[in-house]
């Protein structure tokens, strides 16, 4: 469940939903870079991550504010058995994977298979990138794998570049959107919940 801080009273109701969201992917994908071009919109290519690094985004939505915090989770292999405590509690999850490297995306499947044991179905959003389109000449994976993929397992999916700006802003906003849209589903708006308190408060009078 997101965390939600509730304003005092209906008139200008906004709430605001706090989402925790993990960056999983293989070394080299462009985890790290994606991060950067999202929060700085700048691009940085070698940023090495030891363990994990933090970023918080706000996003002001048409029905309420989105507060993003970002785990950008390490790839290399000696970090892999203590990464199931940084997605422990996530609300979303990106599995990154590069499309110059087909293995990358193998590894991407084996990291959702690693969330399917944490999560309950419906549980967590979670969004298959394929980054590093700026290197399309150099292609492993086809867009179409990629969807195909995604399809299957229920996933969004998008390709991106850190490099080029392509779509980065894209996937996180569509991701924000799924965990909003979720829930909205799942609970009755305040508003809702205000209209049943008045009629369950309201005396009861019997006629003639």
């Amino acid at each position: 469940m997101a965390q939600k801080k509730m304003p005092g009273s209906l008139e200008g109701f906004r709430p605001t939903y706090i989402y925790k969201v993990v960056l999983l992917g293989s070394t080299s994908v462009g985890k790290s870079s994606l991060a950067y071009r999202y929060m700085k919109n700048d691009f940085k290519e070698l940023l090495p991550t030891v363990g994990c690094s933090f970023f918080t985004q706000v996003l002001n939505l048409d029905v309420a504010t989105v507060k993003l915090e970002i785990w950008d989770t390490a790839g290399q292999e000696k970090y892999q058995s203590v990464c199931h405590l940084y997605y422990r509690g996530a609300h979303a999850a990106l599995l990154i994977y590069d499309i110059t490297n087909k293995e990358t995306l193998n590894r991407a499947k084996l990291w959702l298979r690693e969330l399917e044991k944490e999560f309950l179905p419906d549980e967590i959003v979670i969004a298959l990138v394929g980054n590093k389109t700026d290197l399309a000449t150099e292609r492993e994976v086809t867009t179409e794998e990629g969807e195909e993929f995604a399809r299957t397992e229920g996933l969004l999916f998008m390709e991106t570049s850190a490099k080029s700006n392509h779509q980065v802003n894209d996937i996180f906003m569509a991701v924000a959107r799924e965990l909003l849209q979720r829930e909205q589903e799942k609970a009755p708006s305040r508003y809702e919940q205000a209209v049943v308190d008045l009629e369950e408060n309201r005396p009861r009078t019997r006629c003639c």
